[in-house]
């Protein structure tokens, strides 16, 4: 029976598109949270080179905090899940959806709801902030564009929150 569900994103998958900025849904990738207190650990599990520095991103990991990055792959790819080593590999593949903002105006939106100053990120940074009341990780892929992750039960408020600054 669960075969035949359908799955209905929380928001639209036509982007929104206003005078310097489009906001989209990102296609569907998977997301991991990852722990560990050594970052040697993680390099050695999943064989990649792990950014260390709180904020910088590298292959698709985020360094969150000083034992925390955020994975994002996409769909089908093998990640092992650190079982008996010193680590914490959680799939939270369903608990988001990331919207893509874009265009001359992209941290102009983001800043009318975040407290950060956007402008000043360089490209590859990360962080985990808030949109007005909304828990969000941002980073910024390009000079004009920022992916935001950001929990599934709140897109929908996110994705009319930010379009509605886009208008103005």
């Amino acid at each position: 029976m669960s075969e035949a569900l359908i799955r209905h994103e929380p928001v639209s998958d036509t982007p929104f598109v206003a005078e310097g900025v489009r906001i989209s849904l990102a296609p569907p990738m998977q997301r991991h949270a990852l722990r560990a207190h050594n970052a040697e650990d993680l390099e050695g599990l999943l064989k990649v080179k792990m950014p260390r520095k709180i904020g910088a991103s590298q292959g698709g990991i985020m360094c969150l905090g000083p034992d925390e990055w955020f994975l994002r792959s996409e769909v089908g790819t093998a990640i092992p899940t650190g079982e008996g080593l010193p680590v914490a590999v959680t799939d939270v593949s369903e608990r988001s959806i990331c919207l893509i903002v874009e265009g001359p105006r992209a941290s102009e939106i983001l800043m009318a709801g975040c407290p950060l100053d956007l402008g000043q990120f360089a490209v590859g940074q990360a962080t985990r902030t808030i949109y007005e009341t909304v828990e969000i990780i941002v980073m910024r892929a390009a000079e004009d564009r920022f992916h935001v992750e950001v929990w599934r039960s709140f897109s929908a408020w996110l994705w009319m929150a930010m379009t509605m600054a886009a208008r103005h």
